[in-house]
């Protein structure tokens, strides 16, 4: 392991209720600050299994985690609440919290027990909101959100942990291309401020210009690993997906097809 890593993976292994066949098999990886990896698969490949592993949720049978140099299993989940934040593919969210009460939510990591948040702990929940375009919807309901609108917000919410580590679940599934535009804007500004960022996706072509690593995982096990130009090639889309995939270059820009539709 390097001193510039923030985040170190060496031969996970996870199997739920430790029998079976590994949902994650072997996988390791490397990410220094302010890297963006993204992790592609078809379903049932292990993408979320992998983050959920990665935030402490699920214990490995075997295999080593390191975060900042010290070994996730030693670390409390306070401490892991503060360095690690999830943006999960679907939340449910029960109670009629406005908007920004629940970006606010995301400074719970940093706040001592019982204590309320500060005047600068508000600031930075607005200040989440408005890097996000969502200022205009701060005092709504949570419940009255559309499902494009709620994903936005619960980035504006790990956003406001301020994560050195932000870890993200098919964070552009069921938007619009303006709000996955933003969401791809937003993990720019996130690595130019160090942060590093695991994202999950079914989207090849939006991994274009965003991502500085590519992992491809196929039933648990990883396909390919790598810098993304090297690793979105035709031959290892196409035994990752296990259909015909072709990546055709256009203008200098990488472009993904089926070749069905070819």
């Amino acid at each position: 392991m390097s001193e510039k890593d923030l985040l170190c993976v060496q031969d996970l292994h996870f199997a739920y209720n430790g029998e079976g066949r590994p949902v994650v098999d072997g996988v390791s990886l490397r990410l220094g600050r302010g890297e963006v990896l993204a992790v592609l698969g078809p379903n049932g490949a292990g993408k979320t299994t992998l983050l959920h592993t990665l935030l402490g949720i699920l214990k490995p049978q075997s295999g080593r985690i390191w975060l900042e140099g010290r070994e996730l299993s030693a670390c409390t989940r306070g401490e892991i609440s503060r360095l690690v934040g999830l943006v999960p593919q679907f939340e449910h969210v029960a109670f009629e919290y406005s908007v920004e009460e629940y970006v606010l939510m995301g400074r719970a990591p940093h706040l001592g027990m019982l204590e309320l948040p500060s005047e600068d702990d508000s600031r930075l929940a607005v200040e989440s909101l408005d890097q996000l375009g969502l200022l205009a919807l701060r005092h709504r309901s949570m419940l009255e959100l559309s499902g494009g609108e709620r994903q936005m917000v619960v980035l504006a919410r790990a956003l406001a942990q301020q994560a050195r580590l932000l870890l993200m679940d098919e964070p552009l599934a069921h938007l619009d291309l303006s709000n996955k535009g933003r969401i791809l804007a937003a993990i720019h500004r996130l690595s130019d401020a160090g942060v590093a960022v695991v994202f999950t996706t079914h989207e090849p072509d939006m991994v274009q210009g965003v991502a500085d690593s590519v992992l491809l995982m196929r039933e648990g096990r990883v396909v390919a690993s790598g810098r993304t130009e090297m690793v979105l090639t035709s031959e290892t889309l196409s035994q990752t997906y296990g259909v015909g995939i072709r990546v055709l270059h256009v203008d200098g820009v990488s472009v993904v097809r089926l070749e069905a539709m070819l």
